[in-house]
């Protein structure tokens, strides 16, 4: 049954994880719905990452449970996970640095490739229009995101900021329902902030998208987001509007180690 206004796209229902003696994510609650633009805070180490890779496979969770579109997740593998529509970028860029940029948006591609084996070894018409059809998607994702004119260089000569919106449109080529982004304003500029939280909120309408946002810049968190939640060691201590958690005491305690005065 599809996500409707009414239902979550996305709901983890008191999902914890242990790592040894350690207790990285506990009870963590969240219902997101089609449209939300959500950030997730807090100190390093809270567990933020963490819940990504909860969300998307990379680690199974101790406890609880996570839908994506009123389905069970458990048991997916992280590529069965992006074929249901979800798609993130990473903390610490992971492109195929010895790849052209084209190439990077390509390989996600993949997943909508509809040729068949047969078809691609012969190349005949309907090979063609396919290829046709995925190069217009390719140059369509390079063009919004300024890269055309670096379509043919190596992903790993970027310079840092294009290395990022490289990352989010290779993330978009898989024509996600719901894109979870990980500090992507990490090593911008204030210049580049900027262009980035005006970007965020243009690919969330004109490719229709679900947003959970991982940020330490609290200028883009606080303009960007509708709603956020702060993690502080794993554990769910606030979440609301921007003005709500700008002003609670546990988050001010949280980021400044006292209690406020």
């Amino acid at each position: 049954m599809p996500a409707t206004s009414n239902q979550p796209l996305l709901q983890a229902d008191v999902c914890s994880i242990n790592f040894g003696g350690l207790k990285a994510v506990d009870c963590f609650n969240l219902k997101m719905y089609p449209g939300e633009l959500v950030g997730l805070i807090g100190p390093n180490g809270a567990g933020k990452t963490t819940v990504f890779n909860l969300i998307t496979g990379v680690y199974k969770p101790t406890g609880g449970e996570i839908r994506f579109e009123s389905k069970l997740l458990k048991g997916k593998k992280p590529y069965q996970i992006t074929a249901c529509a979800i798609a993130r970028t990473f903390q610490n860029i992971r492109l195929f640095g010895n790849l052209s940029v084209e190439d990077n948006v390509k390989i996600a591609r993949h997943l909508h490739y509809q040729t068949s084996l047969f078809g691609s070894i012969w190349k005949g018409k309907a090979y063609l229009r396919e290829e046709d059809h995925q190069h217009q998607k390719i140059s369509e994702l390079l063009g919004i995101f300024g890269l055309s004119p670096v379509a043919k260089e190596k992903a790993a000569s970027l310079p840092y900021g294009q290395q990022r919106r490289l990352e989010i449109a290779r993330a978009l080529a898989t024509e996600p329902k719901l894109l979870l982004l990980d500090e992507p304003a990490a090593g911008a500029n204030p210049q580049e902030t900027r262009e980035l939280m005006d970007l965020i909120r243009w690919i969330k309408d004109k490719f229709n998208l679900t947003i959970l946002l991982i940020e330490h810049d609290m200028q883009v968190v606080m303009g960007i987001c509708e709603r956020i939640l702060v993690l502080d060691y794993g554990v769910t201590i606030a979440e609301g509007p921007p003005e709500k958690i700008r002003k609670d005491p546990k988050v001010i305690e949280a980021y400044l180690g006292e209690e406020p005065v």
